[in-house]
């Protein structure tokens, strides 16, 4: 027959384990990094899109003539 933990130590351990917070910066990372990723990704298709690249054109054109 296996001993049974006490209740005391049983929520002693549990409460230590949930209070511990390695490792959530780095899932904050990921998250963050995911954010960056994502926004990069609708930049690229905006970017791509014919009537932004007109638009930037005509904007460096000017700058460049003026």
């Amino acid at each position: 027959m296996a001993l049974q933990p006490r209740p005391p130590l049983l929520l002693h351990r549990l409460r230590t384990r949930l209070s511990d917070d390695r490792g959530s910066a780095t899932a904050e990372y990921a998250v963050v990094i995911l954010a960056a990723v994502a926004f990069a990704g609708v930049l690229v298709a905006v970017m791509r899109s014919g009537e932004v690249q007109s638009i930037l054109t005509e904007l460096v054109r000017g700058a460049l003539t003026s």
